[in-house]
């Protein structure tokens, strides 16, 4: 059963949310997933796009006042 994980890279600056979450995907298990919460609005094409190199899948973005959000699935 997958389970649900949070980063928090608020505060990060480009290449440190990808970087974090690097590190955080490799802790997990595939099908698990992973939100990762940021103030750098970098991170809205910055994690897709290593999504889509590394094989995972993006399933919601969305911001609200302060963050921006980004849910993804771990791919194999």
């Amino acid at each position: 059963m997958s389970e649900k994980h949070l980063l928090n890279a608020r505060r990060l600056l480009c290449h440190f949310p990808v970087i974090r979450t690097q590190e955080a995907v490799k802790k997990l298990s595939t099908g698990d997933i992973l939100e990762i919460v940021g103030t750098d609005a970098g991170i809205l094409q910055d994690i897709p796009a290593w999504c889509r190199i590394n094989g995972h899948r993006i399933i919601d973005t969305f911001t609200n006042e302060y963050d921006y959000h980004i849910v993804l699935q771990i791919g194999e």
